[in-house]
């Protein structure tokens, strides 16, 4: 009885061993070239590479410091208001433009959240010709583009709203109306008073995409982002038959 339950214990060790040695070997043969993805697993994988890059962009973004905390995609005064604040901080209303950059990110950020289930709905609509072109093509941004085609009209559809209760609901509409106040009373100067919705809505937007593009560069350059075995041999494939 003992030598029967020290044969099973054996058994048991040589099938996990066994099981181990057979992934380990279906990696390697992935990674080798042998099994290329067929088109309906470039599709799937890109997809599912794809929802993961959009839903954690709109995630990073939506939460409080998304826009505020990312140098990179920070809203600034727009261009042609940028005199406007280098007026005013000159004479010591530092307070009131800190104001209005504070406030137009966090409307940005209020914003983001309703871009996870528009990208959702971009993915779903794909088709193989275009999962194809993405993953095998030459441009490294090539998701990140074919988002801009085919979201961005809805995106500003259903940003400006948000952006501007949010300009409202933030304070931001005052603040900013505080500063063109102030800085068209200064003797001298040419008034100005830029289109803060539709500014802060479209750099709501750049700033997205500038996340996905990220998120993107990612999972092509970076085995580890890649946490499945299908985004593996998907983008492996890519790798050694297009350079990536």
């Amino acid at each position: 009885m003992k030598s029967l339950k020290i044969i099973a214990i054996l058994t048991s060790v040589l099938f996990i061993t066994s099981c181990d040695t057979l992934n380990q070997a279906s990696q390697i043969l992935t990674q080798s070239g042998i099994g290329n993805p067929t088109q309906s697993e470039i599709t799937m994988g890109l997809k599912e590479a794809l929802e993961f890059g959009t839903s954690s962009s709109s995630d990073r973004l939506a939460i409080k410091d998304g826009y505020f905390g990312n140098l990179a995609i920070k809203i600034l005064f727009p261009e042609e208001a940028q005199k406007v604040e280098r007026t005013l901080r000159s004479i010591g209303l530092n307070s009131l433009a800190d104001n209005v950059i504070l406030s137009v990110n966090r409307a940005a950020e209020d914003a983001a959240k309703e871009a996870k289930p528009i990208f959702i709905a971009a993915i779903k609509q794909m088709t193989i010709a275009d999962a194809t072109h993405i993953l095998l093509g030459t441009n490294k941004d090539a998701a990140t583009q074919y988002f801009k085609r085919v979201t961005s009209e809805e995106l500003r559809s259903k940003f400006q709203p948000i952006v501007q209760n949010s300009l409202t609901k933030v304070g931001a509409t005052r603040y900013w109306s505080d500063v063109v106040t102030r800085y068209n009373q200064i003797p001298l100067v040419n008034h100005v008073n830029p289109d803060l919705e539709g500014y802060v809505t479209q750099k709501a937007i750049d700033g997205l995409f500038v996340e996905i593009a990220r998120e993107e560069l990612k999972i092509r350059q970076n085995v580890s982002a890649r946490s499945t075995t299908l985004l593996q041999k998907v983008f492996g494939y890519a790798d050694k038959n297009y350079g990536g």
